[in-house]
């Protein structure tokens, strides 16, 4: 079997370990007052460290199945009977073995301990060692009730992010075909260039949107891939920047986040516009280590209004979706926020913390 030591852990309880011993220390000092409090501490962790090392390094010789897993996923503490009985024989390693090296350490021959002062040693060993003990039980167990939450708030978290991009995935293939249909009757030929395009498209992002996070690179080249679409829709009257510096192609971000905003931006923004407009998509570093991306379009604008729910207040399906992925994936380290005034066009920001 091969261990898996967590060395950071094992070091954090044996700093506990060796502060729990010097308060026993104390405690002895008082039952045996004629020897020097230094000497009580050595006796102390001689017993102390002793009865940790089998108990700690022990649980390691214990199958995985039987030991509430600490948080960090390795070996725990061993659950029912095997905690008692590996509790046991660390205590008893910490009296007799622990016990005699403190004897030879610091040079107390066995004349000078009384067959009483052994007993109250043994005493002190077991009470000591059991409380110890029930303590670091208890913080396995709660590590491991921790980790048991925390895994089950992820799974609900990704469920949750996959039922948004089914949802998703009919609202755009939706949208695609309503401005295909609507070219048809215009512009026969473009609306046959259209489909050709449509059909490696959808292939590209439906496959894509099966993950939950893609790199930010791949979110823009679907983007790239969409916006060439629509150009043959609405031909000059759209134009479209993509701007992503390269320290943060690879960025993780929920894949298809910022698809229904650039549907946004052109259904409700540039194509109410008789010359058409800009849609500009850029992400850049902001502060405090956060990933800003931006979609800002050159359109007719709203004024903000509870009585448009299309887009004031941003209420409609788009930006309710990413209102709503968002708030699920990040939970309130991320934010989304619109700005727009009739006739200066829209922006919507959306601010997440940079994967570390």
């Amino acid at each position: 079997m091969g261990l898996r030591i967590d060395w950071l852990s094992t070091l954090r309880h044996g700093v506990q370990v060796v502060a729990f011993c010097c308060i026993v220390a104390v405690l002895t000092t008082t039952i045996w007052p004629n020897r020097p409090y230094w000497v009580q501490v050595g006796s102390s962790l001689c017993i102390g460290l002793t009865t940790w090392a089998v108990i700690e390094f022990g649980r390691y010789f214990v199958d995985e199945r039987h030991c509430h897993h600490s948080a960090s996923g390795g070996h725990g503490w061993p659950a029912g009977w095997r905690g008692v009985v590996l509790s046991a024989i660390g205590i008893a390693c910490g009296f007799f073995f622990g016990n005699a090296l403190g004897h030879y350490l610091f040079g107390e021959g066995d004349s000078m301990r009384s067959t009483q002062d052994e007993q109250i040693g043994l005493v002190l060993t077991i009470v000591a060692g059991a409380a110890a003990t029930f303590y670091f039980h208890l913080r396995g167990k709660a590590a491991h009730l921790m980790a048991e939450k925390n895994a089950a708030e992820r799974d609900a978290s990704e469920a949750q992010l996959k039922l948004l991009q089914s949802q998703l995935e009919p609202h755009m293939l939706f949208n695609t075909l309503a401005n295909l249909r609507a070219l048809i009757g215009i512009d026969p030929a473009a609306a046959q260039q259209m489909v050709d395009r449509i059909n490696d498209y959808l292939r590209a992002t439906l496959s894509a949107s099966r993950a939950t996070a893609h790199p930010l690179a791949a979110e823009l080249d679907r983007l790239r891939d969409y916006l060439e679409l629509m150009a043959i829709r609405m031909g000059s009257r759209l134009k479209y920047s993509l701007e992503l510096p390269d320290e943060l192609r690879a960025e993780p971000i929920p894949t298809l986040l910022l698809q229904p905003l650039v549907e946004n931006a052109i259904k409700h923004g540039l194509e109410p516009k008789v010359a058409g407009g800009t849609v500009t998509v850029r992400a850049l570093e902001g502060e405090g280590n956060r990933l800003v991306l931006e979609v800002i379009d050159t359109g007719v604008g709203y004024a903000p209004s509870a009585s448009n729910p299309t887009q004031a207040g941003g209420n409609g399906f788009g930006l309710a979706q990413v209102r709503e992925r968002v708030a699920t994936a990040y939970g309130g380290r991320g934010t989304v926020s619109v700005q727009s005034e009739p006739g200066a066009g829209t922006t919507v920001r959306i601010s997440l913390p940079i994967h570390e």
